[in-house]
C-alpha cells in the first residue's frame, strides 16, 4: 500500500482531516453518477452542479444526550405551540456560521440553562434531500438548570429524568439515542474496545457533499487484510459524491456498484468513522459510529416537511 494512503487513513482511524484537494479525486461524481443513470435509460434529476448549503439545500440537526452521575438524562419541556408540554431531548435546527459542536452547546444552553463540553459524536441519522441529524454527547461545565420561572419560547423546563417512559414525549426517535449513549457511557467506564473512542467532527473547508470510504477484505487463505485503494489523480481510498436526492446509503450502493458492478459481494456496511465539517459543508468517512436512515413514511419531529 502507498506509503501516503497508509497515512491517511491512520489520520481517518484517528479522526483527523486530510491533506490535498478531494473534489479532484473524487471517484464518482454526481455527473458521472447522471451519466451512469443515462446508461440505464433513467433521465437524471440532479444538478451535477449542485452545492448543499445550510438553510437552504441542506438541514442539518443536533441532539445531545447528556447523562448525570446516576444515569439521569436530561430533557426538556417544550414550549412551541405544536408539542406544548411534552418532553424531548435538547435539539435544533444548525444555523448559519456554526460548526456542529458549536450548535449543540448552543442548543443545550438555550433549552436547558446549562453550558456544556461536546465530549463525542455518538450517531449520525440521515434521510433523502440532505437531512442530517448529529447525536453528540458531553458533560456539564456550568449554568444554572432551568425551571418553570424561567421558562422562554425555547422551552417550559428541564430536568435530569431517570426513567422517560414516565414522560409524555413529543416523539418516541429518541428513545434509541438514549439507550446508545448510555451503552457508550458503561462501554467508556470498562473500556470496552468494541465502542469507538471519544471523537468529535474535525474541521476542514470544501463546498461539496463527499464520502470516503474504507473497504476492507480479509483472504481466508492468508488471513491477510486487504483495503481498496483507488488511483484516479493519485492514490487515495475511494471516494464519491453524495447525491442531495437520496440518503447516505443509497449513495453508498450506488458506488459500491459503480466499484464492483452489477455483482457486488457480500458486505456489511459498519458505521462512521470520522466526519470532517466546516460551517455549510460537511464530509464523510466510513466505518465505526452508527449511521441510520429515517423510514421514509415517518416524519421526524424535526425533518425539512416541519415549519
Amino acid at each position: 500500500m502507498p506509503d501516503t494512503v497508509e497515512s491517511d487513513l491512520a489520520k481517518v482511524l484517528k479522526g483527523l482531516p486530510l491533506d490535498g484537494n478531494d473534489e479532484e479525486n473524487c471517484d464518482f461524481t454526481l455527473e458521472e453518477q447522471n451519466v451512469a443513470l443515462e446508461a440505464q435509460g433513467i433521465q437524471p434529476k440532479i444538478d451535477p452542479n449542485f452545492k448543499p448549503i445550510l438553510g437552504v439545500t441542506t438541514t442539518f440537526i443536533v441532539a445531545v444526550v447528556m447523562l448525570n452521575e446516576n444515569n439521569e438524562v436530561l430533557m426538556i419541556q417544550e414550549a412551541k405551540k405544536t408539542c406544548a408540554g411534552k418532553w424531548y431531548l435538547p435539539a435544533g435546527r444548525m444555523e448559519k456560521q456554526e460548526t456542529i459542536v458549536m450548535a449543540a452547546k448552543r442548543e443545550v444552553l438555550e433549552e436547558t440553562g446549562l453550558e456544556i463540553e461536546c465530549t463525542s459524536l455518538l450517531m449520525i441519522e440521515c434521510a433523502a434531500g440532505f437531512w442530517i441529524r448529529f447525536v453528540l454527547t458531553g458533560k456539564v461545565l456550568g449554568g444554572e438548570l432551568k425551571t418553570p420561572a424561567r421558562a422562554d419560547q425555547e422551552s417550559l423546563q428541564a430536568k435530569w429524568i431517570a426513567n422517560i417512559d414516565e414522560l409524555e414525549l413529543r416523539s418516541s426517535d429518541i428513545k434509541h439515542l438514549i439507550e446508545r449513549a448510555r451503552a457508550y457511557k458503561m462501554a467508556r467506564q470498562i473500556n470496552d474496545k468494541g465502542f469507538h473512542p471519544d471523537q468529535l467532527p474535525a474541521l476542514k473547508p470544501h463546498t461539496k457533499m463527499l464520502l470516503r470510504m474504507v473497504i476492507v477484505i480479509k483472504k481466508k487463505a492468508s488471513n491477510r487484510v486487504h483495503i481498496l485503494i483507488s488511483e484516479k489523480n493519485s492514490w487515495h481510498l475511494p471516494t464519491c459524491e453524495i447525491h442531495s436526492m437520496k440518503n447516505i446509503h443509497s449513495s453508498i450502493r450506488k458506488f459500491m456498484v459503480d466499484l464492483f458492478g452489477a455483482e457486488v459481494p457480500t458486505h456489511k456496511l459498519s458505521g462512521v468513522l470520522s466526519y470532517f465539517a466546516l460551517k455549510y459543508w460537511v464530509w464523510f468517512q466510513t466505518v465505526q459510529c452508527p449511521l441510520t436512515t429515517w423510514d421514509q413514511n415517518v416524519q421526524s419531529p424535526n425533518s425539512p416537511q416541519e415549519a
